[in-house]
């Protein structure tokens, strides 16, 4: 045999064995058929948020310690700009070379019935992807979508009609009172989308949270979850009528109902379905007062100038409140000069009611009747409350200026060579109690600050080392105050 051909097949072997060996150790990830059909997370199953599942596969040829993730692609099932899990674990058969997977969806997922699902390595070069994964009903493509929100809503400012001229529209649109609190309502949620309803048919290409209505009907919105779609997750029904006359017609409701009941920040009106709104109350335009509801709490004939798209209709009520009233006898603003006393009267036709007197916002012990003498400048506050009939309460202000106030800085610190804890006199009165505690809770003194002489009520006692502390507490008209007392050397 000639030596060159023996070369030659020597040749050919290496290259053989060679190319069949890197054949024989490129990795591969085998994914097994998923055990869901489709993936409807955050969904709530006995009181927990759900957004778990598994996804079984093998791999072949990978170095010691590779690791492996879950990925989604994108909602149109593209793999170009892939959608990241959330691995919570994962078991691994090293003898079977096979790994489940439990993962996680992102909560702010943009739900499709076009995603798809693969494996791929994380710490290899080059990365390795699995094939597209099927589902349990063999398709590689299948709803994913995370129910951010999971309850019925409401539209049309939870008003079951609203109306509209002939030619004319209205936008039906998710009621959202407190965007401030994302749960309130889906239309906090950007990742959501909706299918709308008139007569129970889908009307096609709407999915924003606002529908623009020009025919009458009933319609209703619903969350657009997909194949994961739930009716329990839709709105109210609102029913749209039109006026044959080409003109609409508008009312008002109060909620506390007509006369109302004054509680807080009072009754809230409400106009007929509109596109805009403007307000008055007795023939005065409200300023800012250009939405469906407002809040009312003061009695008086209120006006809505509702425009239905085409046309417009003014609806109005006349407010009563059913609650009290009251007045104080004295001026915004009034001085007093030093020793001189305002005597502060309140009127009410309230049925049995209670008074509250405060001063810089503190509540002036013993001031519960409907008279004050006011002897220190400050803002008062007076509170009138009516526990029968109409509950409710009122609050009338005023400020009182004068000479400048006494002298009320407390000394926290005393020395044993003078042993007198002195207060300024203006906590010296009947009005005002003192009590003063040893570090150990010894009652050091308890009394009336008329009856407090630093001289003849010495509490510091010699010590040798650690310099004591004692506590007061003066309780006055004007409010409470505690701190310490350190003596030293």
């Amino acid at each position: 045999m000639p030596p060159n051909f023996i070369k030659i097949v020597f040749l050919f072997s290496i290259v053989f064995f060679t190319r069949l060996n890197s054949y024989a150790q490129t990795p591969v990830i085998g994914p097994q058929q998923l055990p869901f059909e489709k993936i409807c997370a955050g969904l709530v199953v006995n009181g927990v948020v759900f957004n778990e599942y598994f996804a079984t596969f093998s791999y072949v040829d990978f170095p010691a310690g590779t690791t492996f993730a879950v990925e989604l692609s994108d909602e149109t099932g593209s793999f170009t700009t892939p959608t990241a899990t959330t691995t919570i674990s994962f078991t691994d058969d090293a003898v079977l070379k096979q790994q489940t997977i439990k993962f996680a969806v992102p909560t702010n997922l943009k739900g499709s019935d076009l995603y798809s699902l693969r494996i791929k390595s994380l710490n290899t070069t080059p990365v390795v992807y699995s094939p597209r994964v099927k589902n349990a009903i063999g398709n590689t493509t299948f709803a994913v979508y995370y129910s951010t929100y999971v309850s019925s809503f409401y539209i049309n400012d939870k008003q079951p009609t609203a109306m509209i001229c002939l030619g004319g529209s209205i936008s039906l649109s998710v009621y959202n009172p407190t965007p401030s609190d994302q749960a309130s309502s889906p239309a906090n949620y950007s990742n959501l989308k909706y299918k709308w309803y008139k007569d129970d048919v889908v009307i096609p290409g709407q999915s924003s949270k606002e529908l623009v209505v020009n025919a009458p009907g009933k319609y209703f919105a619903e969350i657009d979850y997909g194949f994961c779609s739930d009716a329990n997750f839709s709105s109210n029904r609102v029913t749209v009528s039109t006026s044959g006359s080409g003109g609409g017609s508008a009312t008002i409701s109060s909620s506390l109902g007509n006369p109302f009941c004054e509680s807080g920040t009072g009754t809230v009106l409400t106009a007929t379905s509109g596109n805009s709104y403007v307000w008055k109350k007795d023939g005065a335009v409200i300023s800012g007062a250009t939405t469906r509801s407002i809040n009312a709490n003061a009695s008086g004939i209120y006006t809505v100038d509702v425009d239905f798209g085409g046309c417009k209709a003014t609806g109005s009520i006349d407010l009563k409140n059913s609650g009290f009233t009251a007045s104080i006898d004295v001026a915004e603003t009034t001085a007093i000069n030093e020793g001189e006393t305002l005597n502060v009267s309140v009127t009410t036709d309230a049925t049995n009611p209670s008074f509250v007197w405060l001063l810089n916002g503190n509540a002036i012990n013993g001031a519960t009747s409907n008279t004050y003498g006011v002897t220190v400048p400050g803002n008062y506050t007076v509170k009138i409350s009516q526990a029968t009939g109409c509950i409710s309460s009122k609050e009338l202000n005023f400020k009182v200026t004068g000479p400048s106030a006494p002298a009320t800085v407390i000394p926290n610190v005393v020395s044993l060579q003078n042993p007198y804890w002195n207060i300024p006199d203006v906590y010296k009165t009947a009005q005002t109690k003192i009590i003063i505690l040893s570090a150990n809770g010894e009652i050091m003194f308890d009394g009336l600050g008329s009856n407090y002489d630093p001289q003849a009520n010495s509490f510091i006692k010699d010590f040798k080392n650690v310099n004591p502390v004692y506590y007061y507490v003066i309780q006055s008209d004007t409010g409470e105050k505690k701190g310490s007392i350190t003596v030293i050397r």
